[in-house]
Formats: C-alpha cells, sequence, structure tokens
C-alpha cells in the first residue's frame, strides 16, 4: 500500500511517503511558519522527488487530532483537497497513536508517554506499551492535568519514556513528583508524519468526505461563547 502521511498538529510539520511499510521519503519543517504556507508545497515537492503523482497513491493518512485547532483544521483540510482532486480515499489517524510509533526507541522496560502541550495547565495525553515491536495502547486519547498523569504513573509503577511537544513540559513535573520520566531523544520527540503512515496501516480507507478533525475539548473560542451564552440566560 503507497500512503502520503501528513502531520500539521502542532510547531512542526511534515510528510512522508511510505509503501509496504517502507519509508521512501520525509519531508520535516519546524521553522515556526504557518502550515498553510508550508504543508502542501512539502508534499508536492516530497512526490515529485519521488517521481510519484497522487494518482499513485493508494491513499492520503493524516493526523486529524488532538492538537492545535489551527494546525489540526489544516491539516484535514489540505488531505480533503487533495483526496477530493485525485479521486483518493482518506485514513485519519489519532496524533497521539503516530507519536506512539517513535517508541519503538525506547527501552522495553518503559511505558511510552506521547504528550502535547494542551494549554490551561493539560496535556493531550496518551500511554502506549512498545515492547512488543509496534505500539499497544493503554489508556484512550485525553486532555488530562499533569497532577492526573503523575498519580496515573505512580500506580502502574513503571518507568516512562516521553515523546511529543509536551514532553519537556511533561518531564519537568514528573521528575519534581519523584518519578523516573526519560525524554526521547530531540530526533524522535516531534510529532511526524512518518507516524502517521505507520498508524494509517492496515486501517480501512474512506471517502474524504467522513474524515474530521478530533480536538477533544472545546476551542477557546466555543468556551467562550458559551460562557457568554450562559451569562445570558442567568
Amino acid at each position: 500500500m503507497l500512503i502520503l502521511g501528513l502531520e500539521s498538529s502542532a510547531k512542526a510539520a511534515s510528510a512522508a511517503v511510505m509503501q509496504d511499510g517502507a519509508l521512501l521519503g520525509q519531508s520535516f519543517q519546524c521553522s515556526g511558519l504557518t502550515h498553510s504556507r508550508t504543508l502542501l508545497p512539502m508534499a508536492e515537492d516530497l512526490l515529485k522527488n519521488l517521481c510519484l503523482g497522487l494518482s499513485d497513491l493508494d491513499a492520503v493518512a493524516v493526523a486529524q487530532g488532538p492538537g492545535s485547532f489551527t494546525g489540526v483544521r489544516i491539516g484535514v483540510a489540505t488531505v480533503k483537497g487533495l483526496c477530493w482532486g485525485a479521486d483518493k480515499p482518506a485514513i485519519g489517524v489519532s496524533t497521539l497513536e503516530a507519536m506512539a510509533w517513535n517508541g519503538l526507541c525506547a527501552p522495553p522496560e518503559r511505558l511510552v508517554c506521547c504528550a502535547m502541550d494542551a494549554r490551561r495547565q493539560q496535556i493531550y495525553n496518551a500511554l502506549f506499551d512498545c515492547a512488543g515491536g509496534r505500539p499497544q495502547r493503554l489508556s484512550p486519547d485525553r486532555a488530562i492535568s499533569l497532577a492526573e498523569l503523575a498519580a496515573e504513573l505512580r500506580a502502574l509503577a513503571r518507568p516512562v519514556w516521553l515523546t511529543g511537544d509536551g514532553a519537556k513540559l511533561a518531564q519537568g513535573y514528573l521528575l519534581e513528583a519523584g518519578l523516573d520520566a526519560a525524554l526521547a531523544p530531540e530526533p524522535v520527540r516531534e510529532q511526524s508524519a512518518w507516524g502517521v503512515c505507520r498508524a494509517a496501516e492496515g486501517r480501512e480507507a474512506r471517502s474524504a468526505a467522513e474524515l474530521l478533525p478530533v480536538y477533544l475539548r472545546l476551542s477557546q473560542a466555543e468556551r467562550e461563547r458559551q460562557a457568554k451564552l450562559g451569562m445570558q440566560t442567568t
């Protein structure tokens, strides 16, 4: 299966092409430029350099969330446009599950703890065990406070290996709480389109019309709107 994967859920953006589990190429950028400017050209250049076109692909995959509201929307919208234009199916995957593939290089005794900074003193998080050569999910995707995460990890009594753009934030808190928390090396700390491709393998590709962002919680604008509506009804 030949898959183009896109990742734009946080500051970094990336595109990757994978065929039957083998990475053919990946483009990665963490420059702070908006993904609406970088993501599509990155994907187009990658396909061109591999002498491939959209018509050659079996599907286009994307990290559909959680993550930055703007970044996730850009990724999903980009994939919808590519799929509709080329009449190709789409595969949406969990950002956190895609990140968990970084954990293949973690020591087998450590839990892989995926962490994204969700602001408001929370992280987007999920726990995985990668000792068997592929991520095995131990928790659902959730927005969780660092205090709640620390309590859960203390009960599990296993050292953790942190990956994701919120890994440093989480490590600082967990170390202060007396927990054994190791940080993934920088090359495998950020979200990547390679993980998106791996997470998409074996999943059913569907119409791009069914592809939707997954936010886990309301945006700030929606929270403010609901608060305003609540004040008007009291």
